[in-house]
This record gives structure tokens, sequence and C-alpha cells, in this order.
């Protein structure tokens, strides 16, 4: 698609009606469908700075604490480097901690990382993602029971919000936007063992939070989740989930990547396959309409092949993905503040 000239996307959405979807567990690969594609109009686009070297830096950073899950070392040095991170940008930030209990009993604490840019400002956007890793590798075929660095399932959404963060410090806009990065999203039950399926075992970080707002009556126009935002050629569909809850939302961040020049990744195509995210209890718990930005593998009908292994790793990231990603990102909070 061109990128330069005037462009504009205007999207013909074919919304199934009766819509059904699955919460069963976390990331369930489910059939999609193709939505009717665009039809496209020129508008002038201007390309916000975001700098996909530090975005990938930043993903280095965590990884290079090693795994990161509730009650490990790693996870609450981690912590502390997320909180203060954000603050080095300006953000006022804190950690909140709560308690939970996983589904084979541990009790863990749980610490999510919440960063307010212009925190006085009424009209606020959300963006977030996980920023703990699964203690175990169930998908992969060897050490199943140790755990993962979870590079792109965790540290990549992390990594691009940073930046976001650092890009806001410099440009400054008249919006206010939080930065939530949730914990124990990833310590859900796997699916081989479950005999019911217990689709509240993911997600404990912002489960917590939409039942303890960081501020009282806390509101947001919207929110947008970013999870498993890093790999090569990774392709972001729309997911059932933010189909029923913010389909207009859905649009805008689709439309302004298009404009951007990245249908490449941000494809027009109805898919069922998430089961459990964040977004949902931002959604069902919070009553914030929000979106997941998230990797489909239409080959497989699943995700990434370093999904929940050991081949999670720094070797999977890549730059212009998470380019593709921030920049979009950021286009769409700019376009919020004129």
């Amino acid at each position: 698609m061109e990128r330069l000239g005037k462009l504009k996307i205007k999207f013909f959405i074919v919304l199934l009606t009766g819509l059904f979807f699955s919460c069963e567990n976390e990331k369930t690969p489910k059939k999609h469908k193709e939505v009717i594609s665009t039809e496209i109009i020129n508008i002038p686009v201007q390309r916000p700075d975001f700098n996909a070297d530090s975005a990938y830096y930043f993903i280095q950073q965590q990884v290079d604490f090693g795994p990161r899950f509730p009650n490990n070392e790693a996870h609450g040095k981690c912590a502390l480097f997320l909180k203060k991170k954000l603050e080095s940008y300006g953000l006022k930030s804190s950690i909140q901690t709560g308690s939970a209990k996983t589904f084979n009993n541990k009790n863990i604490t749980v610490k999510n990382i919440i960063g307010e840019y212009n925190p006085d400002e009424k009209k606020r956007i959300l963006l977030f993602a996980h920023w703990d890793s699964r203690p175990f590798a169930d998908q992969d075929t060897k050490d199943l029971t140790k755990p993962i660095l979870g590079a792109n399932d965790g540290a990549s959404g992390v990594g691009i919000l940073i930046e976001v963060a650092r890009q806001l410090s410099i440009k400054k806009p008249n919006i206010g936007v939080d930065i939530i990065f949730f914990d124990a999203e990833d310590y859900g039950q796997p699916s081989s063992a479950m005999s019911l399926m217990d689709s509240d075992s993911w997600c404990l970080g912002s489960q917590y939070w939409a039942k303890n707002l960081h501020k009282p009556n806390y509101k947001a126009e919207y929110g947008i989740l970013l999870d498993m935002v890093g790999t090569e050629n990774a392709l972001f569909t729309h997911e059932s989930i933010s189909v029923q809850y913010a389909p207009e939302i859905l649009k805008k961040v689709w439309n302004t990547a298009h404009q951007l020049g990245y249908s490449n990744y941000f494809v027009n195509e109805q898919t069922f396959f998430v089961g459990t995210d964040d977004h949902k209890y931002v959604n069902q718990l919070a009553n914030i309409p929000s979106i997941d930005i998230i990797h489909y593998e239409r080959s497989t009908g699943n995700f990434h092949h370093s999904w929940h292994t050991h081949n999670d790793n720094m070797d999977v990231i890549s730059k212009p993905t998470l380019a593709a990603v921030g920049e979009t990102l950021l286009n769409v909070i700019f376009e919020e503040s004129k």
C-alpha cells in the first residue's frame, strides 16, 4: 500500500449477529472468517516518531532479568525496573499490589505497574500489556516444567509501551494516557490439565485491577491491549472480544494502521480464537471498551510457533513489527489530543 499522498480507509465490516466466542482458556484457537475489504480514499497522514531500536532494547532489558513470574526474584527486580522506567519519562508511577491464588493453589503477590501521563486530564486513553512470563513451557516438547523468557508473549507489548511513554515525554500531547503493565496474565491452567475449563485462572492481575481500580471511579475513553506484538511478519486480526465490546475503537486503530501503510500487519479479517485475555476483564468489570492487538498465525489458526515454549526469546523479535504497532498507537494518541 502506498504511504505517500493522501489516504483514507473507510471500513465496511460485516459483524456476525449473535456473536459467539469461547472463554474456555486463555488464547484458544478458533476458526476465522474473512471480512469485506476496504474502500480507499486519500487523506493526509503524518508519521509519528517511534524508535524501534529503543523498543527492542526495552524488551531486551526485561528478558535479561530471566523468567518473570510472580514470587520469583527476577519478577520483583523487574517490577521495580518498570516502575522506575515509567517515572524516568515523567509519568506518575506506582505498583498496585494484591494477592491471588493460582490454578494449582499457590498464593501469589500480584504487582500491576501503573503509569499516568497528564494525571489531571479528564480525557484519558488506557494502554496495557502483561509483563509477567509463563512459569512453564507447556507448549514445548522438552523441559515443559521450566519457565520461559517471554520475549514476545509479555515483554514485546511492554517494550512498545515504554517507548510510547518516552515519546509522550518528548511530544507532550494534550491528553491523559494511562499505561498499565498487568501481572499474572500467564499463570493460567494448562489446557492439557483441564477437565473443566477455568478461564478465570488467567489474567489474575487485570482481574484484581478491574475490581480494585487504582483511582476511585476511574474511567477512560477506551483501552488498547498489546499481546504478542513483536514477531516478524505478525498478523493482527479483528478478534471476537474486541468486535463485541469495542468495534468502533477497533475500526479507528486499524484505519490508522492502514493510513500509515501497515495493512500487511493489521488485516481486515475477523477471527474467533482468543478466549481469555486481559481486555476481557477491562471490558466486563471496569466497563472500559477495549480491543486486543494480538498475533494470529493464519497457517495454523494458532499463535506464533514460539508461544509458551523456550523459543520465545529475543531471536523472534522484529523491529519492523515493533515500529508498525508503536507508530499506530502514537498516531491514535496524537489524533485524540487535537
